[in-house]
């Protein structure tokens, strides 16, 4: 038995790439905004790395919080990742796949903001939300599809 994976459309691939791109980044600038945070409060997390005026701590609020957010998106961004670039063979269409991806990059983008830079429980628990069952809806119609 074999599988015949149909062709991906270009655009879909375009706009994948592209929001994937800008997840990426963002992932990679929570590891910046930890540092600065630990900078800034003077709590690090290795001996080596204390500076005059500091402490290891592996409990500061702030800090955490950012780590918080970081490891929220390692448990979100990650598994998008995969189920975005299988969806691209699922034939979707462009408009649809295109606002999808575009919809969980925003969604994830928030969820930052409202957990690491301004707090707000509410808007944070919706942008999870709403990211999560985005990229579960993904993940259906690919199962769906190949069944």
């Amino acid at each position: 038995m074999s599988l015949v994976f149909g062709q991906v459309e270009p655009a879909v691939f375009q706009a994948y790439a592209f929001w994937a791109a800008v997840l990426a980044l963002k992932m990679l600038v929570m590891s910046i905004l930890t540092g600065m945070q630990r900078g800034s409060k003077k709590v690090f997390s290795n001996p080596e790395d204390v500076k005059p005026g500091g402490t290891v701590a592996y409990n500061d609020p702030d800090v955490e919080r950012v780590r918080r957010a970081h490891r929220n998106d390692m448990e979100n961004i990650l598994p998008y990742f995969i189920v975005g670039f299988l969806y691209m063979f699922t034939s979707p269409s462009v408009f649809v796949a295109t606002n999808l991806f575009r919809l969980v990059a925003a969604v994830r983008i928030s969820h930052t903001v409202f957990h690491a830079l301004v707090p707000v429980a509410k808007f944070r628990g919706l942008s999870w939300a709403v990211g999560f069952f985005t990229t579960a809806f993904m993940a259906v119609r690919i199962v769906l599809h190949f069944l």
